[in-house]
């Protein structure tokens, strides 16, 4: 994937004669698709995914232990290329996921069925359901939410380098080459889904 958007928005390098942009819902659009989702679980699915930028295998793999409350982190294990890293905590992500355990009780899995991880196929349906019971008619996908997450924070004006990191991306090359020389705090990073009107 090469390219976020365009202008002030650009979160990757160009994009290459014939390859496209990603589709990217606008918060507006987020905020419609969360509350159109009655099960709370379901709702959480899309709900963390978006407000940590967590891929779907990296979301359906999460485990209770790896939601730090504390630190207010997610704690992503064996991500793309076998790499473990952090990302945000939403505070309203972790209020709604705190609901939903006292309703569930689930297990190991943070989102299980019963006894296993959520199946790939289960969450892209639930963010089908959504986008449909919200009216969107752009051709989004389960992975559109990261891609909003990832454009959003860009919006609210964090750095590229940032960004990367809570991503976990290892090849950016915006933004590698500063990465290698400085490190970057992420204390102060506000998840975008507290930015929304739910």
């Amino acid at each position: 994937m090469c390219c976020e958007g365009s202008g002030t928005h650009l979160i990757y390098p160009p994009c290459a004669t014939g390859e496209k942009l990603p589709v990217i819902l606008s918060r507006d659009e987020v905020s419609r698709i969360i509350q159109v989702t009655e099960n709370i679980k379901h709702r959480d699915v899309l709900m963390l995914t978006y407000s940590a930028g967590l891929r779907l295998h990296e979301v359906k793999s999460l485990k209770l232990s790896d939601i730090d409350s504390a630190r207010m982190m997610v704690r992503v294990v064996q991500s793309k290329g076998d790499k473990d890293r952090y990302t945000i905590l939403s505070p309203l992500a972790l209020k709604m996921l705190r609901e939903y355990w006292n309703r569930y009780r689930p297990g190991v899995w943070l989102f299980e069925t019963p006894g296993k991880a959520m199946a790939d196929r289960t969450a892209q349906l639930i963010f089908k359901h959504s986008l449909q019971k919200a009216g969107i008619k752009k051709a989004a996908s389960f992975h559109t939410l990261r891609h909003s997450f990832a454009t959003h924070l860009m919006e609210q004006g964090v750095s590229l380098p940032i960004i990367q990191q809570l991503l976990g991306h290892s090849s950016l090359k915006t933004t590698s080459g500063y990465l290698h020389v400085q490190q970057y705090s992420v204390d102060a990073v506000k998840s975008p889904l507290d930015t929304l009107s739910l």
